[in-house]
Order: C-alpha cells, then sequence, then structure tokens
C-alpha cells in the first residue's frame, strides 16, 4: 500500500477522542462557535444524511456550583465547551464521534448495533509477546501524529475571541498527556494572579468518571491507530506490593546506574519526552503548555517522603474504601468524610475515611511513591505507569458499583466543585460526555477486568438488577401494601364466611324441591357468594 494510501487511511479511521477537532480549530469554526464537521461517510454534517446525528445548540447544565471556585467568566473551561462552541454534533442510538463517525463504547459493526466486551489483564499475567506489543504501542503512539486533533496554545482571549487561533499539533500519546494537564490547570487571572483551587479531573466527585472516559478514550486511540480492534489497557494491582514491580527494563523502565532520577538506558522509555510539567513558569507568563520537550521522564520509586507516603497500599486499606457506602459527601472536595471517592482517591484515610490533607492514601500514594514525573498532578501522564495505575483504580470504582449498585441520583445533581456535577460536560472532551454518563457499570461501556470476572453469576445478577433496584426504591411502600391488604383480606375473609355459614344454614328452610331437569341445569351456575 503506498504512503499516500496510509495516510489517508489513518484520517479516515481515526477515532472520535480529545481535545480540540482540526476540523474545528479555524477561524469560521470559533467566530461561528460551531462544531459539527462533515461526516466522510456520506459528507453531511454529523453524518444527518445518514440519521447518525445532527447538528444542535449544546444545552448546559443550570445546576448551583460549589463554593470553591468564587468567579465567573475568567476560565475558558467554565460551562465547558461553550467559550469555544456552543453548537456540536448530537448523536443518535449508538453513535457517538464529533462528526458521530464513530460507535458508542462497546458497540462496534457498521451500524454500531454489535455489542462487544472487551477484558483488561493484569499486566503480570500477559504472555512475552502481549508485553512487548502493548509496549511497542506505547512508543508507537509516542511518535505518531495525532491526525484528528489538535492542541490549543493559547486562551480564548489570547486566540482575540477565535479571529487569531492558536492550535499546534501533536502526537498521540503527548494528546492524552496535555488533555490531563489542560483538565487540572490553574485559572490565569491576570499579570502574575492565578487561583489554584480549580480542577476539572480531581478532588470531587468527577474523579472516577474522569479517569474512566479518559482510559476508553486512550484505550480506543491505540486500537485505531495499530488496526489491533482487541487491545484493552493492562493495569497494575499494586495492593501489598513492597516496591514498584513494573519499574525493571522488562516491562516500565528499570533505575538509571548512576543516577537514580532517571529511567536505565535499556527501557522503552528512556528516550521520551515530558511535556506540560513547569505549570509555575506557564502561571508567570500567563500562559498554557504549548507541549514543547521539557527534559526525560523522572521516577524514583520509593525515595519519596515517608511521612506523607509510608508504603504502598495495602489490601485491608482497599477493602475498608469499599465498603464506604456513600460515593460523595459533605464539600465534595478533598476535605470530604466517609466518602468513597476521595478516600479512594487518597485525600481521606485510607482506614478510617477522615480527611487528612498531609497524607497521601491509595490512588495519591502511588503518584507520591513513584517521586517524580508522576508526582505533579499536571504532568503526571507523561509516565507511562499513569495507564497502568488508572486501570486498577478504575477496577477499585468498578468493584464498588457491582457491590453497592448505586442509582444515578447517588452522584451528586448540584452544589459540587466547578465541572463536577452530574449534568457537567466534562473538560477538555469534544465529544462531549457528561459526569452522570460514566456513573455505570462497565461492561455497559464494553470492558471487564479479569479479576472480576464471574460470567453465570454476574450474568444473573444483571438480569435481576434493575428489577431489585425498582424494588429497594419503593420497598416501605411494598411493606406497606402488604400490611393493609393482608388486614383487609383478612376483614373480608371474616365477613364472607359469616355470610356463607349463614345463606348456608337458611337454605334447607326455604328452597323449593328442584325436580324439573331445567331448573337441575341451571341450579349447576348458582353461588352463595
Amino acid at each position: 500500500m503506498s504512503l499516500f494510501a496510509m495516510g489517508f487511511l489513518l484520517v479516515v479511521l481515526q477515532p472520535s477522542t480529545g481535545q480540540f477537532p482540526r476540523a474545528c480549530a479555524n477561524t469560521p469554526s470559533l467566530l461561528r462557535k460551531e462544531c459539527c464537521p462533515r461526516w466522510d461517510g456520506d459528507g453531511s454534517p454529523c453524518g444527518e444524511l445518514s440519521r447518525r446525528g445532527s447538528c444542535q445548540n449544546i444545552l448546559l447544565s443550570q445546576a448551583p456550583l460549589g463554593p470553591q471556585f468564587p468567579f465567573s467568566g475568567v476560565d475558558d473551561r467554565e460551562d465547558w465547551p461553550s467559550v469555544f462552541y456552543n453548537r456540536t454534533c448530537k448523536c443518535e442510538g449508538n453513535f457517538m464521534g464529533f462528526s458521530c463517525g464513530e460507535c458508542k463504547f462497546g458497540f462496534s459493526g457498521r451500524n454500531c448495533t454489535e455489542r462487544r466486551l472487551r477484558t483488561r489483564r493484569n499486566i503480570f499475567q500477559l504472555t512475552t509477546s502481549e508485553k512487548d506489543k502493548f509496549l511497542a504501542y506505547l512508543n508507537l503512539a509516542k511518535n505518531t501524529p495525532s491526525q484528528d486533533y489538535v492542541i490549543a496554545t493559547g486562551t480564548y482571549a489570547q486566540m482575540n475571541n477565535g479571529s487569531n487561533p492558536m492550535f499546534r499539533n501533536i502526537n498521540v500519546y503527548d494528546l492524552f498527556v496535555w488533555m490531563h494537564y489542560y483538565a487540572s490547570r490553574d485559572t490565569l487571572l491576570g499579570g502574575s494572579s492565578v487561583w489554584r483551587d480549580i480542577d476539572f479531573a480531581h478532588e470531587a466527585p468527577g474523579f472516577l468518571p474522569w479517569h474512566r472516559v479518559f482510559l476508553l478514550m486512550w484505550e480506543r486511540e491505540i486500537q485505531k491507530i495499530t488496526g489491533d480492534e482487541n487491545f484493552t489497557i493492562p493495569y497494575w494491582d499494586w495492593r501489598d506490593a513492597e516496591d514498584c514491580v513494573v519499574c525493571t527494563d522488562e516491562y516500565m523502565g528499570g533505575r538509571h546506574p548512576t543516577n537514580p532520577n532517571l529511567l536505565s538506558p535499556a527501557s522503552f522509555f528512556f528516550s521520551w519526552q515530558v511535556i506540560c510539567t513547569r505549570s509555575e513558569e506557564y502561571n508567570s507568563q500567563q500562559a498554557l503548555c504549548n507541549a514543547t520537550s521539557e527534559g526525560p521522564i523522572l521516577r524514583n520509586p520509593g525515595n519519596n517522603d515517608k511521612s506523607r507516603t509510608p508504603r504502598l497500599p495495602s489490601s485491608a486499606e482497599v477493602e475498608f474504601c469499599l465498603s464506604l457506602t456513600q460515593y460523595e459527601s459533605g464539600s465534595m472536595d478533598k476535605m470530604a468524610n466517609y466518602s468513597f471517592r476521595n478516600t479512594l482517591e487518597g485525600f481521606a484515610d485510607p482506614r478510617t475515611a477522615i480527611s487528612n490533607i498531609s497524607q497521601s492514601g491509595l490512588h495519591n500514594a502511588l503518584h507520591i511513591y513513584m517521586n517524580g514525573s508522576m508526582s505533579q498532578v499536571q504532568g503526571s501522564a507523561n509516565d507511562p505507569i499513569f495507564v497502568l495505575h488508572h486501570a486498577f483504580v478504575d477496577s477499585i470504582f468498578e468493584r464498588w458499583l457491582r457491590r453497592h449498585r448505586p442509582m444515578l441520583e447517588v452522584y451528586p445533581a448540584a452544589n459540587a466543585p466547578i465541572g463536577h456535577n452530574r449534568e457537567n460536560y466534562m473538560v477538555p472532551f469534544i465529544p462531549l460526555y457528561r459526569n452522570g454518563e460514566f456513573f455505570k457499570p462497565s461492561r455497559e461501556l464494553g470492558y471487564d477486568y479479569e479479576y472480576l470476572q464471574e460470567p453465570a453469576l454476574d450474568s444473573f445478577q444483571e438480569f435481576l438488577t434493575p428489577y431489585l433496584e425498582q424494588a429497594r426504591q419503593i420497598w416501605g411502600w411494598l411493606v406497606g401494601a402488604a400490611v393493609i391488604g393482608g388486614i383487609v383480606t383478612a376483614v373480608l375473609t371474616g365477613l364472607i364466611l359469616a355470610c356463607w355459614k349463614k345463606r348456608r344454614g337458611t337454605a334447607s328452610e326455604i328452597q323449593p324441591l328442584l325436580t324439573e331437569s331445567e331448573d337441575y341445569n341451571n341450579m349447576c351456575y348458582q353461588s352463595n357468594f
């Protein structure tokens, strides 16, 4: 196949994931505030001619926000994505994507009608060839330019409200690093002022759904650029680990022989360059990360501040976290007590569920333990261990969902920190996803975890779940109705028996003797009741 043909296929077949669609990163689209690209399948915006979707106004949530962000109209991410676009493709049925050219997670086929379930596996359960293929895929993503997406290198105001677009190309892996940075960066207030208490992907209810979408999109991008539709992200089960067992040259990179902060020269990732790690520099310049290379991956596992994170998380801590019944509580931020989300994220003690921001537990503990690029929030996705770690965190989220089977209403609809209410769109994803759409079991999104699979039992439970949930919601009414029904039944039964006995006693005295055949036949249909 010619290079031209390969390039053409890459353009056509790229997935709908990420930040700014290339087709919308131009002056006309920004001035119209419209991102409704044509679907290549029929040439119409959003595939409207094929009934895949249509270009529609974005409906933003009007639910009140928490008090953590006391500003309005100063950050491009507020009411995402309305600063840039107020019309996007609304896809129908199982179609998805910025042009409705893809299938929703968990579906495949020409018309997106075929269910698909893929399984994420423990990285140590992969064969040598499977593991090497995973590492090769990572390298391919680091060296393949994204065909569909670009990143913003300036704010909307710096773009002169759209008349001066500021975007640049980026490789597939770094696209996701940049998205993680963009969602968690500080708000630029002008001059040298910034607001740090803001994060659209952490420290609030959306932490788990946001990273769930992030991994699904990352997984799909790898499937597309490799042509391997069966690819899934492996996970690292770090419970009770004595040290970083994936930190070897065979897996995610060993320690440099002379500089403990660097990776081994024999590692796949020794030559990787990081981006978006200099937040203070960006803040002082009132600028966004422009994806310029900023040096090698840093990692020195275990040589972290032991007073903050003495060790990697234990199985007992995970089990305690799973026992918590409340998904969210109180202020719904890093100060929340008895919150499953806050405890799993690591701002609450994994033995008491009481907020303690001086310590780092569970999810946060792993980041701090790595003592390098992983330990700084905005640039943490530079280290490829990030995806292994978050896949396992997502599996814990999945265990909680299966154990407690919460209704969608459990996810907060209002008063969460900015960007984290149930109906808020997640920053910075286009196509648009709401937080609440991913507060559901992973099988509904097309994937499972190898260590959680119990096919026969789970399928039966899945069948019963909606009925059990409905029964649970109306249990009080059912009990009350049963009690009242029992009383009414007892009363009626007593009255009926009394009437029947009375009727039987008088019938023989007043009933005439029936001798004619017609009367005898009619008697068969009589009833004393």
